[in-house]
């Protein structure tokens, strides 16, 4: 495979594939699958650029989409449901749009797709000038600010790396700043009569009502809205009522 992936659960158990955001990883789904989804079989790559996976270009949500399909053919499965956060949610939305065979359901995670091209050129030049910090324990000290402990255990160890003596995000910079320009493209929508579930993080300002008003457009009742008071990381600032909202909603395939 072309991608790295991450696995978590039980091998017999019901598959479920999440995609992270643009500056993670499949480990960040680690502390949300061992607890609110311990009992399904829980696949997450790290998407192209990202973690363990190729870092080479092209870095589209068109190719982003083509890794993860054949992520399913390599591991031989036919349809599966889809959870995607932030930028993940882009690609879930193009998976869903280009191989709607493949995904049997979807949930966005306060998705990251059709933000304005100002936001977007402001977020591309915010990682060309990205931060480093001097020792491990200050990044620790850092997302703790913003994280709770589970999530940053995890993240400190796989996504940073020590390079001239400062410790940096591991992620590829060339594949944000592209990637920056492909949030800023016109979201795509699941096909009609695709079940979606949409999390939208109350504190956040990535969901439009432009865009939620054309996702009720498209699916009428098959969409699900909730409303999460939480940031844009909301698996980790609420994983419990997001693990049991998505529990909800893959158990009804």
């Amino acid at each position: 495979m072309t991608l790295h992936v991450h696995e978590y659960g039980p091998a017999d158990g019901r598959p479920v594939l999440l995609l992270h955001g643009l500056n993670g990883h499949g480990g960040r789904w680690r502390p949300l699958a061992s607890r609110e989804l311990a009992d399904f079989r829980v696949l997450a790559p790290d998407l192209r650029g990202h973690g363990d996976s190729t870092q080479l270009p092209p870095w589209t949500l068109e190719q982003h989409a083509a890794d993860v399909v054949e992520v399913l053919d390599a591991l031989g499965l036919d349809r599966v449901p889809l959870v995607g956060q932030s930028f993940g949610g882009a690609v879930a939305l193009h998976i869903a749009a280009s191989a709607p065979e493949r995904i049997s359901r979807i949930a966005l995670l306060d998705p990251g797709t059709g933000l304005s091209p100002e936001r977007c050129a402001e977020g591309a030049a915010g990682e060309l000038n990205r931060p480093t910090w001097p020792d491990i324990d200050t990044v620790r000290a850092f997302f703790t600010r913003f994280w709770p402990a589970a999530a940053v255990e995890v993240e400190v160890p796989a996504n940073f790396v020590q390079v001239d003596g400062r410790w940096h995000m591991r992620y590829s910079a060339a594949m944000a700043v592209t990637s920056w320009s492909e949030i800023a493209r016109p979201p795509v929508l699941p096909p009609r009569g695709m079940p979606s579930l949409l999390l939208r993080a109350t504190k956040a300002d990535f969901v439009s009502p432009e865009f939620v008003t054309a996702l009720r457009d498209r699916l009428g009742a098959d969409l699900t809205v909730h409303d999460v008071d939480a940031g844009h990381q909301l698996h980790f600032e609420r994983p419990e009522e997001v693990g049991a909202l998505l529990r909800e909603f893959l158990c009804e395939a």
